[in-house]
């Protein structure tokens, strides 16, 4: 067993350092996407699947309650959280709308989707993304692999240099707390 927890540790050690490696600049452009859509007065819509539907609401929650700073609560929503309209579309539409019938009734031009698939190719966060971008909105996807088709989507695609669903699902995660941090220090 201390094998396996010593390789996982290595694993991610590793892929954190290539995630440092290749994506700071591209994570200085996401947080300075993301601040200025606060700061404009839009919001931040978030969307994926499993874990990755996870990731959503923990951002959206550390944006509508606080991350590390007191401060006034802002607009993050997680497109992931209402049961009803999930199983409505689903059932009406088909799961591949889901998020986007959504972002459809919530987005207003210059808001922010944040589109989150380990593999680039959720249908239904693609959907979403493409949608917002026709509206006018930003677009930021949370990858890994090659991006996926998550690539044509997205004014800047965090993809993670790894193949392994795990690895991706923590830089996400810490991605996402970086660009929380971004806002607390610019939109007090």
């Amino acid at each position: 067993m201390m094998d396996m927890i010593q390789r996982e540790m290595n694993a991610h050690k590793e892929v954190i350092e290539l995630t440092i490696e290749n994506l700071q600049n591209h994570i200085y452009t996401a947080c300075i996407i993301a601040s200025e859509t606060i700061k404009n007065g839009n919001k931040i819509l978030l969307c994926g699947n499993g874990g990755s539907a996870a990731d959503a609401q923990h951002i959206a929650a550390e944006l509508s309650g606080r991350y590390k700073t007191e401060r006034r609560g802002l607009p993050g929503i997680a497109l992931t959280t209402d049961t009803s309209v999930l199983t409505a579309v689903g059932n009406d539409y088909g799961y591949d709308r889901v998020f986007e019938r959504q972002v459809e009734a919530l987005a207003r031009e210059g808001d922010l989707i944040i589109g989150i698939s380990t593999s680039g190719n959720s249908k239904n966060v693609l959907r979403a993304l493409s949608l917002g971008r026709n509206m006018g909105c930003k677009t930021i996807g949370f990858s890994g692999g090659n991006g996926g088709a998550m690539n044509e989507f997205c004014d800047i695609n965090l993809v993670i240099p790894s193949d392994d669903t795990p690895r991706i699902q923590e830089m996400h995660i810490m991605i996402g707390h970086i660009i929380c941090q971004d806002i607390d220090d610019e939109c007090k």
